[in-house]
């Protein structure tokens, strides 16, 4: 079977990551939408900003106002409206942060807030009212976490999380890297990033050298929703990152209106596989402020996943979770 040829970035990630999309009317122009046929809520872009990496863009449907994609990141009035449960931390993250900044929900583990900053932002997302202000990791934040996880031997991973943490530079990622590779006990280290789907330009030769500096083994936990997502772009991407020895794994959200079909995750799961991701946690929504309208029944919830189990070999079905704040691991969901 012949391969496609290595993708190449026309541009750098740095130069397309300051040419997102950051207007409604940018981006409806660049889609061939008028904004006043789209329910759209200045109030909500003000409370939350929309930001597009024009990688992404391209994959959405032009002229298509009800597009999967375009629906995960545009500002809408139901993010204004209040839904009973949600609130601004619902994953507990806040209740879990230490005083060295770092997050300890479960054993073994431990999250570390590397920046605020996406590529790409996403409306459902669960800490799009978190305060990082208070919780990102300086340097000086950053020796405080580190001396913790050296001072308790039971942590053997280190998750990077965010914002996406691949939005650090290589060398403050060397850094980082560089610190964590003096502490024996730790075995593992774990990036959860939507980048390699939203921006796979930042996938660079560079790149994998640095994370290629580790001494624990390294594993990236991808995002990606829907089968749309994935571009020639993508798959040359998580390539570079696969033959550099590191595993992919997949998380996805279940979105009403997005892929709250089982054909299309079935489609989904098939089409990560195929680009040698595993497909590892379908999320339910996490009942963060201003995603109600995202949030898929229960009873829907059970009858997409059994479909899919039906459909798919055991091996593509990811696990049908949902976390719930001061529990120590993230729960099944099942009848």
């Amino acid at each position: 079977m012949t391969k496609n040829p290595p993708f190449v970035p026309k541009i750098s990630w740095q130069q397309e990551l300051a040419e997102a999309f950051t207007t409604i009317e940018a981006l409806c122009a660049f889609l061939e939408l008028d904004p006043k046929n789209l329910p759209i809520s200045e109030q909500a872009a003000k409370q939350f900003a929309l930001k597009v990496p024009k990688s992404f863009a391209e994959n959405m449907h032009k002229n298509d106002p009800d597009d999967p994609l375009l629906l995960q990141v545009l500002p809408i009035h139901d993010e204004t409206l209040a839904y009973p449960g949600f609130n601004d931390d619902p994953v507990g993250d806040v209740m879990a942060t230490r005083e060295n900044h770092i997050l300890h929900k479960y054993q073994g583990r431990v999250l570390m807030i590397n920046t605020g900053t996406c590529a790409i932002n996403c409306r459902y997302c669960f800490r799009r009212n978190f305060p990082y202000a208070d919780y990102q990791l300086g340097r000086q934040k950053q020796n405080r976490a580190i001396d913790y996880i050296r001072n308790d031997p039971s942590i053997t991973e280190v998750i990077f999380s965010g914002g996406d943490p691949l939005l650090l530079s290589d060398s403050r990622l060397a850094e980082l890297i560089k610190q964590l590779n003096t502490i024996e006990h730790l075995t593992r280290i774990r990036i959860h990033s939507r980048i390699p789907i939203v921006l796979p330009s930042r996938i660079t030769n560079e790149l994998i050298e640095t994370l290629n500096s580790a001494r624990p083994s390294v594993t990236i936990v991808v995002h990606c929703n829907h089968a749309n997502e994935i571009d020639p772009s993508v798959e040359s991407a998580c390539g570079k990152l696969k033959q550099a020895g590191i595993m992919l794994f997949n998380q996805t959200v279940l979105l009403k209106n997005i892929n709250d079909n089982a054909a299309e995750l079935c489609r989904l799961s098939e089409s990560l596989f195929r680009i040698g991701i595993v497909p590892y946690y379908l999320h339910c929504l996490d009942k963060a402020t201003g995603t109600g309208h995202f949030d898929v029944s229960e009873a829907e919830t059970l009858r997409l996943y059994e479909t899919m189990q039906k459909n798919l070999p055991g091996y593509l079905v990811p696990k049908l979770v949902r976390e719930i704040a001061g529990k120590p691991y993230k729960q099944l969901v099942n009848r």
